[in-house]
Protein backbone atom coordinates (compact mmCIF):
# COMPACT_ATOMS: atom_id res chain seq x y z
CA UNK A 1 0.00 0.00 0.00
CA UNK A 2 1.27 3.44 -0.85
CA UNK A 3 -0.12 6.43 0.98
CA UNK A 4 -0.81 9.25 -1.40
CA UNK A 5 -2.19 12.74 -0.97
CA UNK A 6 -4.28 13.66 -3.96
CA UNK A 7 -6.99 15.95 -5.19
CA UNK A 8 -10.60 14.95 -5.49
CA UNK A 9 -12.87 17.27 -7.33
CA UNK A 10 -16.53 18.03 -6.99
CA UNK A 11 -18.36 19.66 -9.86
CA UNK A 12 -20.76 22.45 -9.11
CA UNK A 13 -23.42 23.65 -11.53
CA UNK A 14 -21.70 24.51 -14.79
CA UNK A 15 -21.73 28.16 -15.65
CA UNK A 16 -22.30 28.45 -19.37
CA UNK A 17 -21.10 31.49 -21.21
CA UNK A 18 -21.71 32.24 -24.84
CA UNK A 19 -18.92 34.05 -26.63
CA UNK A 20 -20.72 35.80 -29.44
CA UNK A 21 -19.03 35.88 -32.80
CA UNK A 22 -16.18 33.56 -31.81
CA UNK A 23 -17.30 30.27 -30.25
CA UNK A 24 -21.09 30.46 -29.86
CA UNK A 25 -21.18 26.91 -28.49
CA UNK A 26 -18.32 27.31 -26.01
CA UNK A 27 -19.06 26.15 -22.46
CA UNK A 28 -17.09 26.98 -19.35
CA UNK A 29 -17.43 25.06 -16.10
CA UNK A 30 -16.65 26.23 -12.59
CA UNK A 31 -15.32 23.51 -10.29
CA UNK A 32 -14.29 23.44 -6.66
CA UNK A 33 -11.28 21.31 -5.74
CA UNK A 34 -10.76 19.63 -2.41
CA UNK A 35 -7.68 18.14 -0.84
CA UNK A 36 -8.16 14.52 0.13
CA UNK A 37 -6.04 11.69 1.47
CA UNK A 38 -6.47 8.11 0.33
CA UNK A 39 -4.64 4.84 0.15
CA UNK A 40 -3.96 3.51 -3.33
CA UNK A 41 -3.14 -0.11 -4.06
CA UNK A 42 -0.70 -0.89 -6.88
CA UNK A 43 -2.35 -2.47 -9.94
CA UNK A 44 -2.60 -6.23 -9.60
CA UNK A 45 -0.64 -8.19 -12.18
CA UNK A 46 -0.53 -11.90 -12.87
CA UNK A 47 2.55 -12.02 -15.10
CA UNK A 48 6.26 -12.01 -14.28
CA UNK A 49 5.56 -13.04 -10.69
CA UNK A 50 4.69 -10.88 -7.71
CA UNK A 51 5.61 -7.25 -8.07
CA UNK A 52 5.09 -4.07 -6.12
CA UNK A 53 5.94 -0.91 -8.06
CA UNK A 54 7.92 1.80 -6.34
CA UNK A 55 5.89 4.99 -6.36
CA UNK A 56 7.22 8.37 -5.42
CA UNK A 57 5.12 10.15 -2.80
CA UNK A 58 3.41 13.13 -4.35
CA UNK A 59 1.08 15.81 -3.08
CA UNK A 60 -1.59 17.16 -5.37
CA UNK A 61 -2.66 20.61 -4.20
CA UNK A 62 -4.53 23.49 -5.78
CA UNK A 63 -1.22 24.62 -7.28
CA UNK A 64 -0.89 21.24 -8.99
CA UNK A 65 -4.33 21.59 -10.53
CA UNK A 66 -3.38 25.04 -11.80
CA UNK A 67 -0.48 23.23 -13.44
CA UNK A 68 -2.97 22.02 -16.04
CA UNK A 69 -2.58 25.46 -17.59
CA UNK A 70 -5.37 26.45 -19.94
CA UNK A 71 -8.02 23.75 -19.64
CA UNK A 72 -9.30 23.00 -23.15
CA UNK A 73 -12.68 21.29 -22.89
CA UNK A 74 -14.50 21.65 -26.23
CA UNK A 75 -12.63 24.37 -28.07
CA UNK A 76 -11.69 21.85 -30.77
CA UNK A 77 -15.04 20.10 -31.07
CA UNK A 78 -15.79 21.68 -34.45
CA UNK A 79 -13.90 23.13 -37.38
CA UNK A 80 -13.79 26.90 -37.72
CA UNK A 81 -14.60 28.65 -40.98
CA UNK A 82 -11.05 29.83 -41.58
CA UNK A 83 -7.49 29.04 -40.46
CA UNK A 84 -4.35 30.93 -41.31
CA UNK A 85 -1.51 29.20 -43.17
CA UNK A 86 1.99 29.21 -41.64
CA UNK A 87 4.91 30.75 -43.45
CA UNK A 88 7.09 27.63 -43.34
CA UNK A 89 6.40 23.97 -44.22
CA UNK A 90 5.15 21.73 -41.42
CA UNK A 91 6.94 18.50 -40.53
CA UNK A 92 4.84 15.83 -38.80
CA UNK A 93 7.02 13.66 -36.53
CA UNK A 94 5.44 10.44 -35.25
CA UNK A 95 5.90 8.75 -31.89
CA UNK A 96 7.05 5.37 -30.62
CA UNK A 97 6.10 2.45 -32.91
CA UNK A 98 4.82 5.01 -35.39
CA UNK A 99 4.95 5.27 -39.16
CA UNK A 100 3.95 7.62 -41.93
CA UNK A 101 1.98 5.09 -43.96
CA UNK A 102 1.50 1.37 -43.38
CA UNK A 103 0.35 -1.14 -45.99
CA UNK A 104 -0.59 -4.57 -44.67
CA UNK A 105 -1.81 -6.11 -47.93
CA UNK A 106 -0.02 -4.26 -50.70
CA UNK A 107 -2.48 -2.54 -53.02
CA UNK A 108 -5.37 -4.81 -52.04
CA UNK A 109 -6.36 -2.84 -48.94
CA UNK A 110 -6.19 0.88 -48.17
CA UNK A 111 -3.07 2.04 -46.36
CA UNK A 112 -3.15 2.97 -42.69
CA UNK A 113 -2.06 6.51 -41.88
CA UNK A 114 -0.46 7.44 -38.54
CA UNK A 115 -1.75 11.00 -38.93
CA UNK A 116 -5.30 9.97 -39.89
CA UNK A 117 -6.73 12.71 -42.08
CA UNK A 118 -4.49 15.32 -40.47
CA UNK A 119 -1.98 15.69 -43.30
CA UNK A 120 -4.80 16.01 -45.83
CA UNK A 121 -6.55 18.66 -43.75
CA UNK A 122 -3.37 20.71 -43.42
CA UNK A 123 -2.67 20.39 -47.14
CA UNK A 124 -6.21 21.55 -47.91
CA UNK A 125 -5.42 24.61 -45.81
CA UNK A 126 -2.51 25.34 -48.19
CA UNK A 127 0.16 24.07 -45.78
CA UNK A 128 3.18 22.35 -47.23
CA UNK A 129 3.37 19.15 -45.18
CA UNK A 130 6.28 16.74 -44.73
CA UNK A 131 5.60 13.41 -43.00
CA UNK A 132 8.75 11.93 -41.55
CA UNK A 133 9.19 8.20 -41.01
CA UNK A 134 11.78 7.13 -38.45
CA UNK A 135 12.68 3.68 -37.03
CA UNK A 136 9.72 2.66 -34.82
CA UNK A 137 11.55 1.66 -31.63
CA UNK A 138 15.17 2.63 -32.20
CA UNK A 139 17.10 4.99 -29.96
CA UNK A 140 16.34 8.70 -29.92
CA UNK A 141 19.72 9.30 -31.58
CA UNK A 142 18.95 7.04 -34.55
CA UNK A 143 15.40 8.30 -34.90
CA UNK A 144 16.65 11.90 -34.83
CA UNK A 145 19.22 11.17 -37.54
CA UNK A 146 16.49 9.74 -39.79
CA UNK A 147 14.24 12.71 -39.03
CA UNK A 148 17.00 15.03 -40.22
CA UNK A 149 17.46 12.97 -43.39
CA UNK A 150 13.75 13.18 -44.20
CA UNK A 151 13.68 16.94 -43.68
CA UNK A 152 16.75 17.48 -45.86
CA UNK A 153 15.28 15.31 -48.62
CA UNK A 154 11.80 16.85 -48.60
CA UNK A 155 12.19 20.44 -47.42
CA UNK A 156 14.88 21.17 -50.03
CA UNK A 157 16.55 23.92 -48.08
CA UNK A 158 13.40 25.54 -46.67
CA UNK A 159 13.03 26.38 -43.00
CA UNK A 160 10.42 24.24 -41.23
CA UNK A 161 8.04 24.06 -38.28
CA UNK A 162 7.85 20.67 -36.57
CA UNK A 163 4.70 19.26 -34.97
CA UNK A 164 5.57 16.13 -33.02
CA UNK A 165 3.40 13.58 -31.26
CA UNK A 166 4.70 11.66 -28.25
CA UNK A 167 8.30 10.41 -28.64
CA UNK A 168 8.60 12.35 -31.89
CA UNK A 169 9.13 15.46 -29.77
CA UNK A 170 12.24 13.91 -28.19
CA UNK A 171 13.62 13.03 -31.62
CA UNK A 172 13.08 16.60 -32.76
CA UNK A 173 14.68 18.10 -29.66
CA UNK A 174 17.77 15.93 -30.06
CA UNK A 175 18.01 16.70 -33.77
CA UNK A 176 17.76 20.45 -33.14
CA UNK A 177 20.16 20.66 -30.20
CA UNK A 178 22.68 17.88 -30.77
CA UNK A 179 22.82 17.02 -34.48
CA UNK A 180 22.60 20.59 -35.78
CA UNK A 181 22.45 19.35 -39.37
CA UNK A 182 23.53 22.14 -41.76
CA UNK A 183 20.64 21.32 -44.10
CA UNK A 184 17.97 21.60 -41.40
CA UNK A 185 16.63 24.95 -40.18
CA UNK A 186 13.87 24.57 -37.60
CA UNK A 187 11.87 27.66 -36.69
CA UNK A 188 9.54 26.08 -34.15
CA UNK A 189 8.78 22.81 -32.40
CA UNK A 190 5.28 22.01 -31.16
CA UNK A 191 5.12 18.87 -29.04
CA UNK A 192 1.86 17.06 -28.32
CA UNK A 193 1.87 14.70 -25.31
CA UNK A 194 5.64 14.22 -25.47
CA UNK A 195 7.19 12.60 -22.36
CA UNK A 196 9.81 15.31 -21.84
CA UNK A 197 10.42 14.12 -18.28
CA UNK A 198 9.94 10.42 -18.97
CA UNK A 199 7.08 8.07 -18.24
CA UNK A 200 6.39 6.32 -14.91
CA UNK A 201 4.83 3.51 -16.94
CA UNK A 202 8.17 2.88 -18.65
CA UNK A 203 9.74 2.73 -15.18
CA UNK A 204 7.01 0.34 -14.06
CA UNK A 205 7.34 -2.05 -16.99
CA UNK A 206 11.14 -2.21 -16.98
CA UNK A 207 11.20 -2.88 -13.25
CA UNK A 208 8.39 -5.39 -13.59
CA UNK A 209 10.26 -7.38 -16.23
CA UNK A 210 13.53 -7.07 -14.35
CA UNK A 211 17.18 -7.22 -15.44
CA UNK A 212 17.10 -11.00 -15.73
CA UNK A 213 14.39 -11.17 -18.38
CA UNK A 214 14.82 -7.80 -20.10
CA UNK A 215 17.70 -8.82 -22.44
CA UNK A 216 15.74 -11.91 -23.50
CA UNK A 217 12.64 -9.86 -24.18
CA UNK A 218 14.66 -7.36 -26.22
CA UNK A 219 16.10 -10.19 -28.34
CA UNK A 220 12.64 -11.64 -28.87
CA UNK A 221 11.32 -8.21 -29.85
CA UNK A 222 14.12 -7.67 -32.38
CA UNK A 223 13.79 -11.19 -33.79
CA UNK A 224 10.01 -10.89 -34.13
CA UNK A 225 9.68 -7.34 -35.45
CA UNK A 226 13.09 -6.64 -36.94
CA UNK A 227 13.15 -3.39 -34.94
CA UNK A 228 15.83 -2.29 -32.53
CA UNK A 229 14.37 -1.92 -28.99
CA UNK A 230 16.61 0.86 -27.63
CA UNK A 231 13.76 3.39 -27.30
CA UNK A 232 12.06 1.71 -24.36
CA UNK A 233 14.84 2.26 -21.81
CA UNK A 234 15.19 5.89 -22.92
CA UNK A 235 11.62 6.70 -21.93
CA UNK A 236 12.18 6.17 -18.21
CA UNK A 237 11.96 9.14 -15.87
CA UNK A 238 15.54 8.58 -14.69
CA UNK A 239 17.01 8.64 -18.18
CA UNK A 240 15.04 11.67 -19.31
CA UNK A 241 15.55 13.83 -16.23
CA UNK A 242 19.13 12.87 -15.36
CA UNK A 243 20.66 12.34 -18.79
CA UNK A 244 18.67 13.45 -21.82
CA UNK A 245 17.39 16.83 -20.67
CA UNK A 246 20.71 17.90 -19.20
CA UNK A 247 22.55 17.29 -22.47
CA UNK A 248 19.80 18.50 -24.79
CA UNK A 249 19.38 22.22 -24.08
CA UNK A 250 16.91 24.26 -26.09
CA UNK A 251 18.18 26.15 -29.11
CA UNK A 252 17.53 29.86 -28.47
CA UNK A 253 16.80 30.33 -32.18
CA UNK A 254 13.86 27.89 -32.04
CA UNK A 255 10.38 28.58 -30.58
CA UNK A 256 9.13 25.75 -28.35
CA UNK A 257 5.43 25.09 -27.66
CA UNK A 258 3.71 22.12 -26.01
CA UNK A 259 0.29 20.62 -25.30
CA UNK A 260 -0.78 17.94 -22.85
CA UNK A 261 -3.92 15.84 -22.52
CA UNK A 262 -5.82 13.95 -19.86
CA UNK A 263 -8.71 11.53 -19.71
CA UNK A 264 -11.35 12.57 -17.20
CA UNK A 265 -12.37 9.12 -15.98
CA UNK A 266 -10.55 5.85 -15.50
CA UNK A 267 -10.35 4.04 -18.87
CA UNK A 268 -12.82 1.16 -19.28
CA UNK A 269 -11.88 -2.45 -18.59
CA UNK A 270 -10.92 -3.29 -22.18
CA UNK A 271 -9.03 -0.06 -22.85
CA UNK A 272 -5.33 -0.47 -23.71
CA UNK A 273 -4.70 2.45 -21.35
CA UNK A 274 -6.41 1.05 -18.24
CA UNK A 275 -3.25 -0.14 -16.46
CA UNK A 276 -0.89 2.56 -17.75
CA UNK A 277 -3.32 5.33 -16.81
CA UNK A 278 -3.58 4.06 -13.25
CA UNK A 279 0.19 3.66 -12.83
CA UNK A 280 0.91 7.16 -14.14
CA UNK A 281 -1.95 8.76 -12.21
CA UNK A 282 -0.64 7.39 -8.92
CA UNK A 283 2.80 8.86 -9.55
CA UNK A 284 2.31 12.03 -11.61
CA UNK A 285 -1.39 12.77 -11.65
CA UNK A 286 -3.55 13.62 -14.70
CA UNK A 287 -2.51 11.86 -17.92
CA UNK A 288 -3.73 10.75 -21.33
CA UNK A 289 -3.10 7.06 -20.71
CA UNK A 290 0.60 7.12 -21.59
CA UNK A 291 1.99 10.59 -20.85
CA UNK A 292 1.22 12.82 -17.87
CA UNK A 293 0.35 16.49 -18.14
CA UNK A 294 3.44 17.33 -16.09
CA UNK A 295 5.74 15.40 -18.41
CA UNK A 296 4.16 17.03 -21.49
CA UNK A 297 5.27 20.53 -20.54
CA UNK A 298 8.12 22.07 -22.51
CA UNK A 299 8.67 25.63 -23.65
CA UNK A 300 5.45 27.64 -23.81
CA UNK A 301 2.73 25.36 -22.48
CA UNK A 302 -0.43 26.03 -24.52
CA UNK A 303 -2.84 24.01 -22.41
CA UNK A 304 -4.33 20.66 -21.46
CA UNK A 305 -6.90 18.89 -23.63
CA UNK A 306 -9.59 17.45 -21.36
CA UNK A 307 -11.18 14.07 -22.02
CA UNK A 308 -8.63 13.14 -24.69
CA UNK A 309 -6.41 10.05 -24.71
CA UNK A 310 -3.05 9.43 -26.37
CA UNK A 311 -4.53 7.98 -29.57
CA UNK A 312 -7.33 10.54 -29.85
CA UNK A 313 -4.53 13.06 -30.38
CA UNK A 314 -3.70 11.54 -33.78
CA UNK A 315 -7.32 10.95 -34.77
CA UNK A 316 -7.34 7.24 -33.88
CA UNK A 317 -10.62 7.69 -32.07
CA UNK A 318 -13.01 4.92 -31.19
CA UNK A 319 -15.82 5.66 -33.64
CA UNK A 320 -18.23 3.28 -31.90
CA UNK A 321 -17.72 5.22 -28.68
CA UNK A 322 -18.32 8.54 -30.43
CA UNK A 323 -21.42 7.19 -32.17
CA UNK A 324 -22.81 5.97 -28.83
CA UNK A 325 -22.14 9.38 -27.30
CA UNK A 326 -24.09 11.07 -30.08
CA UNK A 327 -27.01 8.69 -29.58
CA UNK A 328 -27.04 9.65 -25.91
CA UNK A 329 -27.06 13.34 -26.80
CA UNK A 330 -23.40 13.84 -25.90
CA UNK A 331 -21.57 14.95 -29.04
CA UNK A 332 -17.77 14.53 -29.08
CA UNK A 333 -15.84 17.42 -27.54
CA UNK A 334 -12.61 16.88 -29.48
CA UNK A 335 -11.81 16.82 -33.19
CA UNK A 336 -8.12 16.11 -33.86
CA UNK A 337 -8.25 17.78 -37.26
CA UNK A 338 -9.60 20.99 -35.72
CA UNK A 339 -6.80 20.78 -33.15
CA UNK A 340 -3.98 20.57 -35.70
CA UNK A 341 -5.52 23.23 -37.91
CA UNK A 342 -5.56 25.48 -34.86
CA UNK A 343 -1.88 24.71 -34.22
CA UNK A 344 -0.86 25.83 -37.71
CA UNK A 345 -3.12 28.86 -37.31
CA UNK A 346 -1.25 29.68 -34.10
CA UNK A 347 2.10 29.29 -35.88
CA UNK A 348 0.93 31.62 -38.65
CA UNK A 349 -0.12 34.25 -36.09
CA UNK A 350 3.33 33.95 -34.51
CA UNK A 351 4.91 34.76 -37.87
CA UNK A 352 6.11 31.20 -38.34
Amino acid sequence: MTRLVAVCYRSHTAATTSVQGVWPNARFSTNTYHRATFRARAPALRCFGAYKPRCRQIVLTDARIKGLGREIADEYAFLKDRYKTPRYPVVLAHGLLGFAELRLAGSYLPSIQYWRGIKEALTTNNCEVITAQVPPSSSIEKRAAKLAEDIVAQAQGKSVNIIAHSMGGLDARYMISCLQHPGVDVKSLVTVATPHHGSPFADYMLELIGPRYLPRLYKLWERTTGWEPSAFAQLTTTYMTEEFNSRTPDDPAVRYFSYGAMVKDRPPLLSPFRLSHRVIEEVEGPNDGLVSVESSKWGVYKGTLLGVNHLDLINWSNRLRYTAQKWMGRPPTFNAIAFYLDIVDMLAREGL
